[in-house]
């Protein structure tokens, strides 16, 4: 049953403190594991409440999803500084993320590791990707008009698209190891990738030799 002091809480609150229980259990038990009355109980609210604000457990899981997608993208987003040399744009960005990941673990599992494997909500993750993916090749191409270049779109493209399959890689490793500094995650990518991002800005690219 619904305490009286959640029920006195304005709406979007409530609806938080539901998505927050969902984004737990869902990423504890999985999808099909996981129930809407453990969720009811986490949120403090009756089950039927939960039905009403977020409708059925499908519906209840996308509305998690949307939430940890535009957090994610909206963090990333807050970070931007045109001002900044490239190099530390990229820094900023990538340790903002490791910090998300860091802070959000259960909303990373959510988008991460369920999300795309469920064939009905695998396009929310797709779209999500393509938004970030998006953002790093426009911040890049900021960075190489500041130097004075024009890169092609789609070299700019491949580019954030690396970017963000790395990073991929390195924040679902981060999820399961809690004693890890994000900060010192980012720094481990920026190294692996800076050197060759920096040749990009001076115009430098490898070429395969011909036979």
């Amino acid at each position: 049953m619904a305490s009286v002091q959640t029920k006195r809480l304005p709406r979007a609150v409530r609806e938080q403190q539901m998505l927050d229980a969902a984004v737990r259990v869902f990423s504890k038990r999985g999808f099909h594991a996981a129930n809407m009355d453990e969720i009811a109980e986490l949120s403090g609210v009756s089950k039927p409440m939960v039905y009403a604000y977020h409708g059925t457990k499908d519906e209840l899981f996308l509305a998690t999803l949307r939430r940890e997608c535009s957090r994610l993208i909206e963090h990333i987003i807050a970070l931007a500084d045109a001002s900044l040399p490239p190099d530390q744009q990229l820094w900023r960005g990538l340790k903002g993320f490791f910090e998300f990941v860091g802070a959000h673990r259960d909303g990373w599992s959510v988008l991460y590791r369920q999300a795309r494997s469920l064939e009905a909500f695998s396009a929310e993750v797709t779209d999500m990707r393509r938004n970030i993916i998006q953002v790093i090749a426009h911040r890049l191409d900021v960075a190489l008009q500041l130097e004075g270049r024009q890169v092609r779109p789609e070299d700019l493209a491949a580019q954030a698209l690396s970017l963000v399959g790395a990073s991929e890689s390195l924040a679902d490793w981060l999820a399961d190891h809690p004693e890890e500094d994000p900060g010192r995650t980012a720094t481990r990518l920026m190294n692996a990738i800076w050197m060759g991002a920096e040749q990009l800005l001076q115009g430098k690219t490898w070429k395969p030799q011909t036979p």
